[in-house]
C-alpha cells in the first residue's frame, strides 16, 4: 500500500470536539484517570458510521511541534477531506497506556493508532482482548492479527541531514542530542554521524542522551543545557532527537547564534535563520493512511517500513532556511537521496546491528 499525500501542514477548521465538566470544577486528572477518559469519549457522537478513528498521544503532549504534533496534522487533514471526526487523549503517565486502549476499544472506537514504541506492551496485551477492532501502533512491530505496525528508516534521513549539518559547519564540529537512550533513537545518531562522515572526512560529532526514562522526551531545560555543552566544545550545528527535549535544543541554538536541526516535523519556521533543516518523519502521511485505508476497506494487518524511496523520510526546505542552505549543499543532500533510494548508498541501522561502525 503506497503513501497517500494529502496537503499536510495547512490551517484547517476539524470541529473536533471538546468536552467540559460542568460548573468549572478542578479534576485531580491522575486520581480520575479513568473515569475523565470515558467522559472525553463520550462527549459527543461520530459523524460517520462506518468508522471511529481514535489517536493516543505518547508522552510529551499532542502540541510538541514534533513528532505527536505531526500525527495530530494527519488526523485532521483526514477530517477536513473526509469529514469523519477523530477523537484523541494524551497520555500523562506511564500505566495510562493500556487503559486508554481498552477505553478506546471499549467505545467502539476503530481503528484505534498509538504513537510511540512504548505503546508496544500494552498493545500486545489488549489487542487479542478485542480481536474486532483494528489497532495501529507507530514506531514499534507488534505482531498480532489486528495491528498494523509502522515503522521508519530514520537512519536514512539521518544521513542526509548529517551531510548539510558538515557542509555548513565552519568549525569542523557538529552535535547530537537524543531524547530517551533507546536503540531507536541510536539509529538515528548513527545515520547522523555516518552522514557527516561522509560528506566530511575527520569531522567531529558530540553526542549526549537526555536520559534513560521517559521523562527525556519533555525536558527543554535539559535539551538546552546539552545544546550548550556541544557549542562551548566548538560545535555549530546540533541536531535533535528528542521531542519536546528537542525545543530546548533549537532555543539554544538560536541564542548563541548558532544552527539546530529539528526532526519529525518541519520545525525550520521555529527560529528562522537558525534552523538549518528538519529530518522530516511523515508521521501525519502514516496517520492519514492508518485510516483512510480503514475507510476505503483495504486496511491490513502487519508491518509497514517507510524511508526515503516510500516518501516516509525525507528533510525540510522553505522560505525559512533557504537562505542557510547552498546550492552545493542542495545538490549533495539530493544525490544522497539517489543513491539511498537505489542502494548504491547503504546506511547502517543501528537498530538491526546494535552497533555503528562510524566513529
Amino acid at each position: 500500500m503506497g503513501l497517500a499525500r494529502p496537503e499536510l501542514g495547512v490551517h484547517v477548521s476539524t470541529r473536533v470536539a471538546a468536552c467540559r465538566l460542568e460548573g468549572g470544577t478542578a479534576v485531580n486528572y491522575q486520581g480520575l484517570a479513568g473515569l475523565v477518559l470515558t467522559l472525553v469519549l463520550a462527549c459527543s457522537p461520530i459523524h460517520a458510521a462506518d468508522i471511529k478513528p481514535g489517536v493516543l498521544y505518547d508522552l510529551g503532549g499532542k502540541f510538541d511541534k514534533s513528532f505527536n504534533e505531526g500525527v495530530w496534522n494527519g488526523a485532521r487533514q483526514f477530517t477536513a477531506d473526509t469529514g469523519i471526526e477523530f477523537r484523541d487523549f494524551e497520555a500523562k503517565t506511564e500505566s495510562q497506556r493500556a487503559q486508554a486502549l481498552r477505553t478506546f476499544a471499549r467505545q467502539g472506537f476503530d481503528p484505534v493508532l498509538a504513537v510511540g514504541f512504548q505503546y508496544a506492551p500494552a498493545m500486545e496485551e489488549v489487542a487479542p482482548q478485542f480481536p474486532e477492532t483494528r489497532f495501529a501502533i507507530i514506531d514499534a512491530v507488534v505482531d498480532q492479527p489486528n495491528v498494523q505496525s509502522i515503522v521508519f528508516r530514520e537512519h536514512e534521513g539521518a544521513f542526509v541531514v548529517g551531510i548539510l549539518a558538515a557542509m555548513a559547519s565552519q568549525t569542523g564540529k557538529v552535535g547530537f542530542v537524543g531524547g530517551m537512550d533507546v536503540p531507536l533513537i541510536r539509529r538515528f545518531a548513527c545515520g547522523y554521524v555516518m552522514g557527516a562522515q561522509y560528506a566530511r572526512p575527520g569531522v567531529q560529532v558530540f553526542q549526549n542522551m537526555t536520559g534513560t526514562t521517559a521523562a527525556a522526551w519533555n525536558d527543554p531545560v535539559k535539551g538546552a543545557e546539552l545544546a550548550r555543552s556541544q557549542f562551548d566544545r566548538g560545535a555549530d550545528v546540533v541536531f535533535h532527537a528528542a521531542g519536546t527535549t528537542g525545543l530546548g535544543v533549537l532555543q539554544a541554538a538560536a541564542d548563541a547564534g548558532r544552527l539546530g536541526i529539528g526532526v519529525d516535523s518541519n520545525q525550520n519556521h521555529l527560529h528562522p535563520g537558525h534552523v538549518l533543516t528538519s529530518m522530516l518523519k511523515r508521521v501525519d502521511v502514516a496517520a492519514y493512511d492508518v485510516f483512510d485505508a480503514a475507510r476505503q476497506g483495504v486496511w491490513r494487518a502487519g508491518t509497514r517500513a517507510l524511508g526515503l524511496d516510500e516518501g516516509g523520510i525525507g528533510w525540510a526546505l522553505d522560505e525559512f532556511n533557504r537562505a542557510l542552505i547552498s546550492s552545493a549543499m542542495q545538490a549533495a543532500a539530493e544525490r544522497a537521496v539517489v543513491a539511498i533510494r537505489s542502494g548504491e548508498i547503504r546506511v547502517h541501522d543501528y537498530v538491526a546491528h546494535a552497533t555503528c561502525p562510524a566513529r
